[in-house]
């Protein structure tokens, strides 16, 4: 499975289709580790939570690897150590994101509202591990942790469209998972870059449109 919008969205896994995947207080980075975590081993951690507030912040553009060290409080040398550059660093975030909506779907089975509602809480409580979950500039595509974490997730929101009983999604799965896929992802970048608002709960609006798309 791939992010990059010049693949394809869903592909067939046996007979179940699969969803092809990737300057305010940010909740979703609140209470992650703090600069001197890297004393107990968890470096590699620190400078992706590090990456993800700039990244949710002013986007990926120009940031370094050497402004993240500054940012965590270590040596130049230590992303490097652990990422080698700066597309190492932004795929092992994006596998990070991954992995954490693949949690966060699981946590919400079986129902389909609930991993619709599951996956659009990430995408806004995670926007800088969700801005570089689709920006196939930034990554090595065919890295294979990426891959296992898009696959993951990919499969634990086909589960959750699977539960329907609308008989459109049980006579077009592979339809049904693309029109699902859709509206999350859709919604959520409609509301990260503030193109909508409607002036209310964000995922009480997900609830009433994923109704409207399906009954069931």
């Amino acid at each position: 499975m791939r992010a990059a919008p010049t693949k394809t969205i869903c592909s067939t896994l046996g007979s179940r289709p699969r969803i092809d995947l990737g300057t305010v207080k940010i909740r979703g980075y609140d209470g992650r580790m703090g600069r001197d975590t890297y004393h107990h081993g968890d470096l590699k951690a620190v400078i992706l939570a590090e990456a993800a507030k700039l990244v949710a912040e002013r986007g990926a553009d120009g940031i370094s690897l050497r402004e993240l060290a500054r940012a965590a409080g270590v040596s130049h040398a230590a992303p490097a150590h652990h990422f080698t550059d700066r597309r190492g660093l932004f795929t092992a975030l994006a596998a990070e994101g991954w992995r954490e909506l693949a949690d966060a779907l699981t946590g919400a089975r079986p129902n389909f509202v609930n991993a619709a509602l599951a996956y659009v809480r990430f995408a806004l409580e995670h926007p800088g591990h969700y801005a570089v979950m689709f920006d196939s500039s930034l990554v090595n595509p065919d890295d294979p942790e990426l891959v296992a974490a898009q696959n993951a997730a990919g499969d634990e929101l086909t589960r959750g469209v699977g539960t329907l009983t609308d008989p459109r999604a049980k006579t077009d799965p592979d339809g049904a998972a693309l029109a699902a896929w859709s509206l999350v992802h859709g919604f959520s970048m409609l509301w990260l870059n503030r193109a909508i608002d409607t002036g209310g709960d964000p995922m009480a609006d997900v609830e009433r449109i994923a109704l409207m798309l399906f009954d069931g």
